[in-house]
């Protein structure tokens, strides 16, 4: 059930940009075909670019969706391939996002772990939620028929990769791992905060699909906004997912909300992540949580959608001041382009002249970590302007009389991918409300640790009310993530022939049916 021809994988890029066409291998007795079908200087030519690739994206999704294990062993491949091409590749990240070996080392492991993972999700077939009723004439709703319920891949899908996780969530990231897994062909829009490193790991995904025997049109990369809307906009495109700004994911969203036929956007759009931190526990680990506060506001240089950017702290004792000491003593960190430098200062000079903000560490070099604060009392006054996100090394201490008057200033914040509460632990028999209130606010509740870990497992939800997230019942990490690339489909009284393989008796695919 799994053989398929032989192809190639197409991968084009917009005409009219920087950088050499990308190569791509030949299978030997193939005729050699133009790297862009469409003439670099012809009107349209971005338009009809993005045609050819969607196009190819479509045809190729038949096959690839009805190959499960070919689709397991080319996610492996491309893991090799990126692992084998690891210090080149680790290099021009470093040189266009100034991350640092050591981060992006750990962010290409975590890159290749996750499509091995999905590989695995692949392979298990625990995704496809295969159930089979038998037909039942005593069904108390009356004669049940024989139905068959799977989740289906949905077609191609385009992935806007992100500027601050160059390799974990660009162009084999995270999104493009699920979507593959779920049996979706790939159109991935590069940022063009890191376009040598897109070109040149694009050039390594092809090779390793070429070599696994990927059907053409399971991957291309096209680059520019235009080619990006383009491609959003195209009548073949199933899905869009999305990482970055709340600003261009909304109007991302938008157009997919507005063509003729809508499509799912998954947008993660960034949030504040608020940290409660309880008197009792200001008082028995004042270094502690200082230390852990400032390590996670400033990891990074601040730069994670996971960011801590929002404090709650008791106003009585020297929780503050230990915070503040120790974000004055850390060091600024390059950020990933002037572009995001000059967001982070006009940011956090916005947030700094808001009404009843104190200032409290504001080193003169604009990309530096800063810290603010305001009580309770204003903060609320001012939102939802108070709690907007500044993408960089910035907290927001917010001080309160009362614990219990926390829960309603959470109420009114915005949807967070995370929330962090820090307590004692024979605290927690009286935090219910409190705990309760942050659930509500975020997708996933932190006890005692700082949110910029984001674990790739099983149980991991990362994701939130809007507007942390377009779609609050998804995930973008963790092997939940393939979900969004499915649809469920239901076969009533077919015959065996017209059944797909999972749903069949004789269960060619081997996988996991629920049988009622």
């Amino acid at each position: 059930m799994d053989a398929h021809r032989p192809g190639r994988v197409r991968l084009l890029r917009v005409p009219a940009l920087r950088g050499e066409p990308l190569r791509r291998g030949r299978r030997p007795g193939l005729q050699p075909r133009r790297e862009n079908p469409v003439s670099d200087t012809a009107a349209g030519s971005v338009a009809g670019t993005v045609d050819a690739v969607v196009t190819a994206a479509a045809e190729a999704a038949p096959e690839w969706s009805a190959a499960p294990r070919s689709r397991s062993s080319a996610l492996v491949a491309v893991a090799g391939a990126l692992e084998a091409h690891r210090a080149e590749l680790v290099e021009l990240a470093d040189a266009e996002s100034h991350l640092g070996p050591a981060r992006l080392n750990g962010e290409l492991t975590r890159t290749t772990f996750q499509l091995k993972l999905f590989a695995e999700q692949v392979d298990d077939g625990r995704y496809l939620d295969v159930r089979i009723d038998r037909p039942d004439p005593d069904w108390p709703t009356g004669p049940r028929p024989d139905l068959r319920r799977y989740r289906a891949a949905l077609g191609p899908v385009l992935v806007f990769a992100a500027s601050n996780f160059p390799f974990a969530f660009s162009v084999a990231g995270g999104d493009t791992a699920s979507a593959w897994a779920a049996g979706c062909p790939v159109v991935v829009k590069a940022h063009p905060g890191h376009p040598r490193l897109s070109r040149r790991t694009a050039e390594v995904i092809t090779a390793a699909l070429h070599d696994a025997g990927a059907p053409d049109g399971v991957f291309a990369l096209v680059e520019g906004e235009e080619a990006g809307v383009e491609a959003l906009r195209h009548p073949e495109l199933a899905a869009a997912a999305f990482t970055g700004s709340q600003r261009g994911g909304l109007a991302l969203a938008r157009i997919a909300a507005e063509r003729p036929v809508p499509i799912p956007f998954y947008g993660e759009l960034g949030s504040v992540n608020p940290v409660i931190v309880t008197p009792a526990a200001a008082k028995a680990r004042p270094d502690e949580i200082a230390d852990g506060y400032t390590g996670s506001v400033t990891q990074g240089a601040g730069q994670f959608c996971t960011n801590p950017g929002l404090l709650f702290l008791p106003a009585d004792g020297g929780l503050l001041d230990a915070v503040a000491r120790r974000v004055g003593e850390a060091s600024a960190a390059p950020m990933l382009n002037d572009r995001i430098a000059d967001g982070f200062a006009d940011a956090s000079r916005a947030l700094a002249g808001r009404p009843g903000v104190r200032t409290l560490v504001w080193p003169d070099d604009p990309t530096a970590p800063r810290l603010l604060a305001m009580d309770l009392a204003a903060f609320t006054a001012d939102l939802p302007a108070a709690s907007e996100e500044c993408f960089g090394p910035l907290g927001l201490a917010v001080l309160y009389e009362r614990i219990e008057d926390v829960a309603d200033a959470l109420a009114a914040l915005p949807g967070q991918l995370t929330a962090s509460l820090h307590a004692e632990a024979e605290e927690a028999g009286e935090l219910g409300a409190l705990a309760a209130a942050l659930a509500d606010r975020a997708g996933r509740l932190l006890w005692n640790q700082w949110p910029t870990g984001v674990s790739v497992t099983a149980a991991m939800q990362h994701g939130g009310p809007f507007p942390a997230t377009v779609g609050p019942a998804t995930t973008s990490v963790g092997t939940a993530a393939i979900e969004r690339f499915l649809r469920p489909v239901a076969y009533q009284n077919c015959p065996q022939e017209l059944l797909p393989p999972p749903l069949r008796d004789d269960n060619p695919w081997n996988v996991p049916q629920s049988i009622g």
